[in-house]
């Protein structure tokens, strides 16, 4: 990079900060800090949403998955496009029209207590891990960029996330998402894959050039496809993440639509990014790490100036799912368990700083874990392989199945959870089997238990109408 383009980044993370900061100043109560006051409108919240939705594994995964697999790359973000566009048409109303702030407070609500604190671990933990991933992704870029050793590129692009995300929690991250969307948006759609296809030749050099399985849409392979889909898919319709930008909107139209919108643009930014991936594996045939794809393309190919935006658009979407998935779990934790068992009469304004303290401990943490790993897609397949094998069905079932009982939710969550570590530590974290596994224990635990718990209430009532015709 040239000094002009370190100068553009540094300019950019220092504006970020300023708007951070700015955010922190309307972050007067738990309800501003935690979902913006449920104050969005549709241009704020779509931008929002498509920036916690798109982040490192969307951006360097897909490239590196273009550049290893052509076309078939898109499988990654398509499923979460598919996802949030199912939770849009589904169960945004619902969501939007409940007067909670997560998704464990829905099961508690639902359900009891008990699940809702079981639920929550379970999704502070997926959120944690999702903010890990973007870590590694700003870790990356920075590395491969400015040269930076990668645990000083983790640290401080980690560092100024968790910064404002601490002072300002969801308005500051609403502002600098705000920015962050439109800088990613002509970063990535009016330049970068504009400039990749002028340097590879165009799409008829993609067609010459290329593999021929490259061109074939379903070459990834149709279990990882379905591994997807069971991640991604799923895992997109009981993200905490998601649901808090949800509880955001204004109004259950801005909710419902905006989320739709956003599925939409995330299947446009699979194409745009895979697309990109595949034009590195014509301009850079010998790259040596494929997960640097983006980062070694845009070095590449881009004028001194404009790689600076590019890639300071890069880090925009790292920074923003990492912020957002940071408020998430620290809401979890903060809300759900520390408020809701330990301290349950706390003050507005004690309640507030808690708050900043978790959320300033999450985010240490998830620096730690992102030193330790170092695989962004490794980070991201722990997360949701959890996430859509422990909640899915108990929070689904929940809105659609009136006779899922408490129990039934609680031991599935449990049990589901424990299967699906215990696959992914014996089969290993990229095999598909443990979710699958978890999934299976999860539905037919609250299935079976609900039922069984149906049919003894229904013998109470029996045994008590018996006593009573006894005693009349």
């Amino acid at each position: 990079m040239s000094f002009i383009d370190v100068i553009i980044m540094l300019i950019y993370f220092g504006m970020i900060v300023f708007v951070g900061y700015l955010g922190s100043k309307r972050a007067t109560t738990s309800e501003e800090y935690m979902v913006a006051g449920r104050n969005l409108g549709m241009f704020m919240y779509l931008g929002c949403l498509a920036a916690v939705i798109l982040g490192g594994a969307s951006t360097i995964g897909t490239a590196r998955l273009g550049y290893e697999f052509g076309i078939s790359g898109i499988w990654l973000v398509t499923m979460l496009g598919i996802g949030i566009a199912t939770l849009g048409i589904f169960l945004a109303k619902k969501i939007a029209g409940l007067n909670v702030l997560t998704i464990s407070q829905m099961l508690e609500v639902r359900y009891n207590k008990q699940t809702g604190l079981i639920s929550a671990i379970v999704a502070a933990i997926y959120a944690m891990m999702v903010a890990v991933t973007q870590i590694i992704g700003i870790g990356t870029i920075l590395n491969v960029l400015l040269e930076w050793n990668l645990t000083l590129s983790m640290l401080l692009g980690g560092g100024i996330v968790l910064f404002y995300t601490m002072l300002g929690g969801m308005w500051s991250v609403t502002m600098t998402d705000i920015i962050q969307f439109v800088v990613m948006t002509i970063g990535v759609f009016f330049i970068m894959f504009p400039m990749s296809l002028w340097k590879a030749g165009g799409f008829e050099a993609l067609q010459t050039q290329l593999p021929e399985s490259y061109l074939n849409i379903a070459s990834i392979g149709g279990d990882r496809i379905f591994q997807y889909l069971l991640l991604f898919g799923l895992g997109m319709v009981v993200a905490q993440d998601i649901w808090q930008r949800i509880f955001t909107a204004k109004t259950i139209k801005i909710a419902r639509q905006g989320t739709i919108y956003a599925g939409i643009y995330s299947l446009l930014y699979a194409i745009v990014v895979a697309i990109i991936g595949m034009c590195a594996f014509i301009v850079i045939p010998n790259l040596n790490s494929t997960q640097n794809t983006f980062a070694a393309m845009a070095i590449t190919i881009l004028p001194n100036g404009i790689l600076g935006l590019v890639l300071a658009a890069v880090v925009s979407a790292l920074m923003s799912t990492y912020s957002g998935t940071l408020l998430a779990s620290s809401t979890l934790i903060s809300n759900d368990i520390i408020k809701s068992f330990f301290m349950p009469n706390i003050s507005e304004k004690q309640f507030l700083k808690v708050s900043r303290i978790i959320t300033f401990l999450i985010g240490t943490l998830t620096i730690i874990f992102a030193l330790w790993i170092q695989d962004v897609l490794v980070a991201l397949d722990v997360a949701y392989a959890v996430l859509s094998g422990a909640v899915f069905f108990p929070i689904v079932l929940g809105f659609f199945w009136k006779r899922a009982t408490a129990k039934a939710a609680f031991y599935s969550i449990i049990s589901s959870t424990v299967v699906v570590l215990a696959g992914l530590a014996i089969e290993g974290i990229t095999s598909t089997n443990p979710i699958l596994y978890g999934m299976a224990t999860s539905f037919i635990i609250i299935i079976v238990v609900s039922l069984l718990d149906f049919s003894n209430q229904k013998q109470v009532s029996t045994d008590e109408d018996l006593e009573k015709k006894k005693f009349a």
